[in-house]
């Protein structure tokens, strides 16, 4: 696994997906995925974005998947890194949700919450809609201790 820029060559067997790092006072919006063994971290917290169209650039999906997701419009995404690993080539952007979550159209997972810095660096989070805690995926925790060390929001 490796943080790398956008410019390394891609490899045409690897899936391309992009994703949203969306923050709030300090908090970061997670969706809980659905808890179903046929996709990739199932029950678990992650990001909200997903697999790129052939033609659409990582800014466009992750407009795209945003909305389709939660009916919410990222105007400017900021890139943050690209994340390689033998799943995916993973395109992360960050952006400030300025909407209360209340506004938010969970339209796929199974939750969403504004997670703090402290749940990220335990690696879990309580589920309002399950009443129970729910570990985040691995990859998202990574991907998100690596933004707290880099990025002030």
């Amino acid at each position: 696994m490796s943080f790398s820029s956008p410019t390394n060559a891609i490899p045409s067997n690897v899936r391309r997906v992009a994703l949203a790092i969306l923050h709030q006072e300090g908090h970061f919006l997670m969706q809980l995925r659905d808890n179903i063994p046929t996709i990739i971290y199932p029950d678990r917290w992650g990001f909200f974005g997903g697999h790129l169209e052939p033609e659409e650039t990582p800014e466009m999906g992750v407009k795209r998947e945003v909305l389709e997701e939660i009916n919410y419009q990222i105007s400017d995404p900021l890139f943050f890194c690209r994340y390689d690993d033998e799943i995916a080539l993973r395109y992360i952007f960050h952006a400030p949700l300025t909407v209360p979550i209340e506004a938010l159209n969970l339209q796929e997972g199974a939750d969403l919450e504004l997670v703090s810095p402290d749940a990220v660096k335990k690696g879990e989070c309580y589920s309002k809609k399950l009443a129970a805690v729910r570990p985040l995926g691995q990859i998202h925790r990574e991907i998100l201790l690596n933004f707290l060390e880099t990025i002030q929001v």
